[in-house]
């Protein structure tokens, strides 16, 4: 009996220990949605400092697997790409 309330707790832990990682992992479309309207924001300020925090990840553009990029239209040459994170692999 005890060995099985030992093992179900066990479980137990480690299923809200999984469940809390991939929650934290992964950005909402409502968080991507937000990120999008702040970045035309910037973009429509100072359109060189966004691209520039951008391409860093900075002032909140880069939020676990959600960042902004950006294309120029009339060539689709890259002006903003996905910031490196701590997380990528090399």
């Amino acid at each position: 009996m005890r060995t099985y309330l030992i093992a179900a707790t066990s479980a137990a832990i480690l299923g809200v220990s999984v469940s809390a990682f991939a929650q934290q992992a992964v950005g909402t479309a409502d968080e991507a949605k937000a990120m999008l309207m702040k970045a035309v924001a910037a973009v429509k300020s100072d359109r060189d400092v966004a691209l520039a925090m951008f391409n860093k990840g900075e002032g909140g553009f880069r939020d676990r697997d959600l960042y902004v990029f950006c294309s120029r239209a009339s060539d689709g040459k890259g002006l903003a790409r996905r910031a490196a994170s701590r997380y990528d692999r090399c």
